[in-house]
């Protein structure tokens, strides 16, 4: 997979493909992460990729020039599965479309700042726009790094047990169970019984029992 992420801040993604899981995917060869400076592409002397807004307003505008001007060029060199808008009102993004995009071969993303983008790069450009919550931040540098680390992490030979992302919460509609690891009773608080039985399917059962009720408290809608 190859991930080709826009932005007018490329220093704020150093540090989260730099460490962990996302390196290692890149260092096994599994994922190509290039980060690439909007500011290269515009026909301002000053780097400029904003102006104000027509019909007046508060904020400024990403302009489309040098956005077209980006996609156009990374696309002359290769076939994208999806070039995805990172923004606050676009569809919240959730597990299911995390397996969807790790399964594909190349991805673009484009990360939103300002009021936003001219609203011609929505209509023409962009494939798929996301939103990682109902809040805003200054900038969609840090949706595009949660976007990546939950894609990239599905893809095989990423996490070196793959079964267990499969029982990662939401997988199948349900929040995963609660774990207990060493030691067994620590200040009186003590490791439900179970656990330490070695059946695995009365195990099995009180996961799925503890599944279903986390999720009918913390989810009701899921249901």
């Amino acid at each position: 997979m190859r991930i080709d992420i826009i932005t007018i801040h490329p220093q704020l993604l150093e540090g989260p493909f730099s460490h962990s899981i996302l390196k290692r995917a890149q260092d096994k060869g599994l994922v190509e992460i290039h980060v690439h400076d909007l500011r290269k592409w515009s026909d301002d002397k000053h780097g400029r990729v904003d102006d104000y807004q027509f019909g007046g307003g508060a904020g400024m505008v990403m302009r489309i020039e040098p956005i077209d001007n980006c996609i156009s060029t990374l696309r002359a060199d290769r076939d994208y599965d999806e070039i995805i808008y990172m923004t606050p009102d676009g569809p919240l993004f959730d597990q299911p479309t995390a397996n969807r995009l790790s399964s594909v071969g190349n991805i673009m993303i484009l990360c939103g700042h300002y009021k936003g983008v001219d609203e011609r790069v929505r209509q023409h450009l962009i494939t798929r726009e996301i939103s990682i919550g109902d809040y805003v931040l200054t900038g969609g540098e840090l949706p595009a790094a949660v976007v990546c680390d939950a894609v990239v992490r599905l893809i095989p030979g990423v996490i070196s047990d793959e079964t267990s992302a499969l029982f990662d919460s939401h997988q199948d509609g349900l929040l995963a169970p609660p774990v207990y690891t060493r030691p067994a009773e620590y200040k009186g608080w003590k490791v439900p019984d179970i656990l330490l039985t070695g059946n695995d399917r009365l195990i099995e059962e009180w996961r799925m029992e503890q599944a279903e009720e986390r999720t009918a408290q913390r989810r009701p809608s899921n249901g």
